[in-house]
């Protein structure tokens, strides 16, 4: 996913381009907007964190771009083109440390497992969407 303020920013092209020219094939793609109650659920997961109400809040605040990836060992290299969540940490030529405004507005969002990648894609992607 390209989080709302990359989105903002237009840097959305150059993440896809980078996505691409890393052999990653896209399978679904979906320019949309998440209302508090879907992005509440979609980081469910953290609800009980300090930072969940900021999280939600963020993430429903603008226009993101959905994804669905394919390639061989698609979580572990995607995560390794993204890069670390803080910026200052990421390595040269990563999505975050090109794109990423700090920590928490880090540009984009990866599954960090093949089975989440499978919950959070059928989260915005009906079968029919994926191709």
């Amino acid at each position: 996913m390209i989080k709302p303020e990359a989105v903002a920013a237009g840097h959305s092209g150059k993440i896809i381009d980078l996505i691409l020219s890393n052999g990653f094939t896209i399978v679904a793609l979906k320019y949309t907007r998440l209302s508090h109650e879907e992005a509440g659920t979609f980081y469910a997961v953290h609800k009980e964190r300090p930072f969940y109400g900021e999280l939600v809040e963020y993430m429903a605040g603008g226009p993101i771009i959905a994804a669905i990836l394919e390639k061989s060992n698609a979580v572990e290299d995607f995560r390794k083109l993204i890069g670390a969540t803080d910026p200052a940490d990421a390595a040269e030529g990563t999505i975050r440390k090109q794109f990423a405004e700090s920590k928490a507005k880090n540009a984009v969002h990866g599954s960090d497992s093949d089975e989440n990648a499978s919950i959070e894609g059928a989260f915005f992607f009906s079968t029919r969407e994926q191709h």
